[in-house]
């Protein structure tokens, strides 16, 4: 299950509307088929990873991120369904689907078709839908907060002067993130003062780019969105991944109504002396204290530590 986990990364951003979600079938031990939602949201996993294993899916266990989805459309067949003529002995599924129209369906529908069903609300499986989930559950995207934070604790320099904190290691890391977002969001002052693309740099997925979204009531150029507040957040329709950037404003903005689900910090090696203080509370010894969060990842990139947070649950 952790691999559909992973595999489903695969998914993402590009299934949306649709989750990112990942199917495994193993057969006497052999992997025979895998699959991932595909760019649209079409074909969904299930349907991939049978069409790969055709007649070696007789027998086998199917191991799937979400609940097999119980409802046609116009676009292809329930998975249930598929799943139910597939002649599978069983399928393991990591997390029940929220969606009404699922929602323990599609598990029973194959249960119904002689098929061993367990369902295990994997948190692998659950993390690896986090964006999903957060908009079926709690009507708003899954929030990111992105700052790069110098050792003495700054995270934008003194106007007029150098604007980086980090190096090229973590400015590129940054960038792929943004790739894994369907939006991305900076402050009013940011936008202002920087004018940043917020747009993806990196060779071959460029056109990965998020929507743009700025924490402001002030007009904006065509493509660009404003919010007028955080929990404007709850009315953007289709968005499971948002990524907030910044500056201070904004990330004290979405701390303070506590919708940030993972914090996401580049800690610079340098020193800058002055300039904008990062938000009280994200220091490393706060943090590792925190009864809030819990510390998820961290790698070095160049000169710069990356550290991931995700809000304990």
């Amino acid at each position: 299950m952790a691999a559909a986990a992973r595999l489903a990364a695969r998914g993402r951003p590009l299934s949306n509307p649709n989750p990112a979600v990942a199917a495994i079938i193993v057969n006497n031990g052999i992997v025979v088929g895998r699959g991932w939602t595909q760019p649209g949201g079409r074909p969904h996993a299930e349907a991939v990873a049978l069409e790969q294993a055709g007649e070696q899916a007789r027998g086998a266990t199917m191991y799937v991120t979400l609940e097999p989805c119980a409802h046609d459309s116009a676009r292809g067949p329930a998975c249930a369904d598929l799943i139910a003529n597939s002649g599978l002995a069983s399928v393991v599924i990591g997390q029940s689907d929220p969606d009404p129209r699922t929602a323990g369906q599609g598990a029973a529908r194959i249960a119904d078709a002689g098929i061993e069903v367990s369902v295990l609300e994997d948190p692998a499986s659950q993390e690896s839908l986090c964006g999903y989930l957060a908009l079926r559950q709690l009507g708003r995207p899954f929030i990111t907060l992105k700052l790069a934070i110098s050792r003495d604790g700054f995270i934008a320099r003194p106007a007029g002067g150098e604007q980086w904190i980090t190096g090229e290691e973590a400015r590129a890391h940054v960038h792929a993130r943004r790739a894994k977002q369907d939006a991305i969001l900076v402050g009013g002052g940011t936008w202002r003062k920087d004018k940043p693309g917020l747009d993806v740099r990196l060779p071959g997925i460029e056109d990965r780019s998020p929507q743009r979204y700025v924490l402001t009531q002030d007009p904006l150029p065509d493509g660009t969105i404003a919010l007028a507040s955080p929990d404007a957040v709850f009315a953007l329709e289709g968005v499971q991944f948002l990524y907030v950037e910044g500056g201070a404003g904004a990330a004290q903005a979405f701390l303070g109504a506590d919708l940030v689900d993972r914090l996401e910090l580049y800690r610079a090696s340098i020193d800058v002396g002055d300039g904008l203080r990062a938000p009280a509370g994200l220091d490393r010894a706060t943090l590792d204290a925190s009864d809030v969060w819990r510390l998820a990842e961290q790698c070095q990139l160049g000169s710069d530590r990356f550290t991931a947070y995700s809000r304990a649950r």
